[in-house]
């Protein structure tokens, strides 16, 4: 039991200080790339009905990655647990404070043994620009960043999450290391999802 306590306050100091600095840390590189952030407005919360649901088979793919690779889901399944983070546009004000958000968070990740996959339908020289002036100078993006331009949305669209409008909701799926989906989490596209929430998600599907 006191096991268990000493990790959730270990799991609680981390992510308060991610909220505390780490947004601060994030964009405090670069004057620059917060004056090319293009201001959205607000847009309806949810726009998809929902294809999938929990304790379904994560569907498969293959799509570019930044680093000029091509990344499929099936080399991590039975490995690690995986992260989806789909986001609706590189450029934006809310998925340019996310990823950053995550970048920072590298550590909850590795406790859980789980890799994150960034996934937009932008094309990979728009994403190359935007996740090179997200980090600072001697930093890089550590998880995979992914191009699903190309057929268009076509991942977004076999996760239920391409909007009416052409790009995907804001999104996260968790996927266990047998490649069942055990959380989803399809957020109103104006806010950032909850890193707890995402914590305990990895924690359930570590048990599995």
């Amino acid at each position: 039991m006191k096991k268990q306590i000493c990790k959730y306050r270990y799991l609680l100091c981390l992510i308060m200080f991610m909220i505390l600095t780490g947004i601060t840390t994030a964009f405090g590189q670069s004057e620059k790339f917060s004056e090319s952030i293009y201001p959205v407005g607000k847009l309806k919360p949810i726009d998809t009905v929902p294809k999938l649901k929990v304790g379904d088979r994560a569907p498969g793919f293959t799509l570019p990655a930044v680093s000029g690779s091509k990344i499929s889901l099936s080399q991590y399944v039975g490995k690690n647990s995986v992260v989806i983070s789909f986001v609706p546009a590189a450029w934006t004000p809310v998925c340019s404070d996310q990823w950053p958000g995550y970048n920072i968070s590298k550590e909850l990740f590795d406790k859980y043994d789980a890799i994150l996959l960034g996934i937009t339908v932008d094309n990979i020289p728009t994403l190359y620009s935007w996740t090179k002036q997200m980090c600072s100078p001697n930093e890089k993006i550590w998880f995979p960043v992914l191009s699903d331009f190309y057929p268009h949305g076509a991942v977004a669209s076999k996760y239920g999450v391409l909007r009416s409008e052409g790009v995907s909701e804001r999104a996260l799926f968790v996927i266990n290391k047998k490649g069942i989906i055990v959380y989803i989490d399809i957020h109103d596209i104006n806010k950032r999802p909850f890193l707890e929430d995402l914590v305990k998600a990895l924690e359930e599907a570590n048990k599995q």
